[in-house]
């Protein structure tokens, strides 16, 4: 066979076979794709709400695929129900009260998006990149407060939206008129019970107290 013809002939045969590595995606690439936490990914994946395979070194990978149908069954569920949120920001600098409320929302309402901001200046920046339709904040946090977080938000984008829950570990009368007077739709304690937590953040709506 001339040399050409040979080199045209590589050349098809590695255009045909399939590229395993780009049809699957780490967690933090679908992530990124769907503006949410990593660890909401992994939780949708462990309930058996978004398919995933484990690589033989027990990493979970997702096919291309299967995250582009979940995508569209997301777009359709917000568009048939679009007075519920879609997208929350969970800010608090205490990283294990973050994962349980992520963990919280992700079972009972797997179709919404969770992120998470640890302090007040990447609250900022993901306010502006996400914005989410709620947001969960925290009162007592190094460098920027809750109460300064709230009127910077309030500020930025209007009072209709994001609905803003504030939450402390220790509830007073005084912060609660305090926060509430910054722009906060409502304060509780980060001791209720779930049910209220979500049915404050309106992603669970119809589940009793």
């Amino acid at each position: 066979m001339p040399q050409k013809k040979m080199i045209r002939a590589a050349r098809g045969a590695a255009a045909a076979k399939p590229r395993r590595r780009s049809e699957f995606l780490t967690p933090t690439e679908v992530a990124d794709r769907l503006l949410i936490a990593p660890v909401t990914v992994r939780l949708w994946a462990s309930k058996g709400l978004l398919p995933s395979v484990a690589t033989p070194g027990g990493h979970r990978r997702f096919r291309a695929e299967d995250v582009a149908e979940f995508m569209a069954k997301r777009r359709l569920l917000e568009e048939a129900d679009p007075t519920g949120p879609s997208r929350v920001l969970i800010i608090d600098d205490d990283p294990q009260f973050a994962r349980y409320l992520s963990r919280l929302i992700a079972t009972h309402a797997p179709p919404v998006s969770v992120d998470v901001a640890l302090d007040g200046f990447s609250a900022g920046i993901k306010c502006e990149a996400l914005r989410p339709d709620v947001l969960t904040l925290d009162l007592h946090m190094p460098d920027m407060d809750g109460f300064e977080v709230c009127e910077m938000i309030r500020t930025q984008f209007g009072k209709q939206r994001p609905r803003i829950v504030a939450l402390t570990g220790f509830p007073s009368e005084a912060n609660a008129r305090r926060i509430i007077a910054a722009g906060a739709d409502c304060c509780l304690a980060k001791s209720s019970p779930a049910a209220t937590l979500l049915l404050e953040m309106g992603v669970a709506r119809g589940i009793k107290r």
